[in-house]
């Protein structure tokens, strides 16, 4: 019932959201209650992902941190900071999604808050220089790990993440325990031959194009917009950075693939789109590079994750007493926001399926007449595209096709309003 509760109303706190005093008082027993803790709920979240997920050939771990302001909880058990100046914590998920970008689950989340706001006692030389499990960036090995031990076993799975995934100690993680991976590289590391690979690889000629949709961005402002992308790849023999020469037992080079797309001519004041990506994956053709690419696109899908849990859930005005609570709910709401996207997504990839798979039968009966504002039923449902639409409309989506298909902000607003609409469905 609490799942259920939560995600009827999920930018609604715990007492809001349960609808009555009696109902949020059960709430908050449940999560004092030592038997449901994180790991029970993120257990049984894992077994329906790979429920979900038995189907597929190919699978994404993707993976990403999310800083979260609780500043204004300074009496919150156990709460550090999550940067110098503000307390709040890191958030580190890894979410599994198909190559076509249906979000399929949650398979590892881990929460960082730093006991002081700085840490001065050590040199910036001497924080580089120790061994990665002593580093927060260990998060991206520990999830990885959790990720292949937690996944369908017949699928392969491929790992990817932005820049900040860019760790030798995590390639070769990969390497050694036979995973793949595909990670936007920041560093221009060296190989054996002490050359420079991104600028190595940009003297190669380019074996190919690539058309990719960029995505708008309201930060800043940007249309989405479709981007021709010059395609060039190389293997290199990979060298141990100077920041892991202590680590004896870390592999003296790694044999990786690095790929490089680029925009050579943006369109008039956009910026140019450029990709340099790190992988493990057999890179033999221009083809292979493109799939790699592919894979890489679907990493925008923690992004949209993260935007939900903000935006939707309000994860940053969550009242606990500790930071335990806040984990388990924070945990919880993630659980909701993969709901809603694979509601957004399924319905975009194939729209044409019922959407009683989906949906109760007084759901898509209320969800028909108050969209279409008629007192007559439908003999039979409605295909999930036409039910996602009548949700956008619900959220305040003026169904124009101009407006492209709906986004997770209306239909969150549109399962919000649904949910209240069938709680009162005799009325209607």
């Amino acid at each position: 019932m609490t799942m259920s509760d939560l995600s009827e109303r999920p930018d609604k706190s715990i007492w809001l959201a349960s609808g009555s005093r009696t109902n949020a008082k059960a709430v908050y027993r449940m999560l004092k209650n030592e038997d449901f803790n994180k790991e029970s709920v993120l257990s049984a979240h894992r077994e329906a992902t790979v429920e979900r997920g038995k189907e597929s050939e190919v699978l994404l771990a993707v993976q990403d941190t999310m800083s979260v302001n609780y500043n204004g909880h300074k009496k919150t058990e156990g709460l550090g900071y999550n940067s110098e100046l503000v307390l709040g914590l890191n958030v580190h998920s890894c979410i599994l999604v198909t190559p076509d970008g249906i979000p399929l689950g949650v398979v590892s989340q881990s929460v960082i808050s730093r006991e002081e706001a700085s840490d001065n006692s050590m040199t910036k030389s001497e924080k580089t220089l120790r061994p990665i499990e002593e580093k927060e960036s260990n998060r991206w090995l520990e999830a990885m790990n959790i990720a292949a031990a937690n996944a369908p076993a017949h699928a392969e799975l491929v790992h990817i993440a932005d820049r900040e995934g860019d760790i030798y100690e995590l390639y070769a993680l990969a390497v050694r325990t036979e995973q793949k991976f595909v990670i936007r590289a920041i560093y221009d590391r060296v190989n054996t031959e002490n050359q420079h690979i991104q600028e190595a690889l940009n003297a190669i000629p380019p074996v190919g194009k690539m058309k990719v949709t960029i995505p708008a961005n309201r930060q800043t402002k940007t249309k989405e917009r479709e981007a021709i992308l010059t395609v060039r790849y190389n293997c290199f023999e990979v060298k141990k950075p100077r920041c892991c020469y202590k680590n004896k037992d870390l592999e003296p080079s790694l044999r990786l693939n690095l790929i490089s797309l680029k925009e050579e001519s943006p369109q008039q004041g956009a910026k140019a789109v450029e990709w340099l990506l790190m992988t493990n994956l057999s890179v033999e053709s221009a083809a292979d590079a493109m799939r790699a690419a592919e894979y890489y696109k679907q990493r925008w899908k923690i992004e949209r994750f993260h935007f939900v849990l903000k935006s939707g859930c309000e994860i940053e005005q969550i009242q606990q007493r500790s930071v335990n609570g806040i984990e388990l709910v924070i945990l919880m709401y993630s659980i909701i926001s993969i709901h809603i996207m694979q509601l957004t997504f399924i319905s975009r990839q194939y729209p044409h399926i019922p959407c009683d798979l989906i949906f109760a039968k007084s759901e898509w009966l209320t969800l028909y007449r108050a969209a279409n504002r008629t007192t007559q039923a439908p003999d039979k449902p409605y295909p999930i595209g036409d039910a996602v639409r009548y949700i956008a409309m619900l959220g305040g989506s003026s169904g124009s096709p101009s407006d492209g298909p709906p986004g997770l902000k209306v239909i969150w607003l549109g399962l919000n309003a649904l949910y209240i609409l069938n709680a009162y469905r005799e009325f209607i």
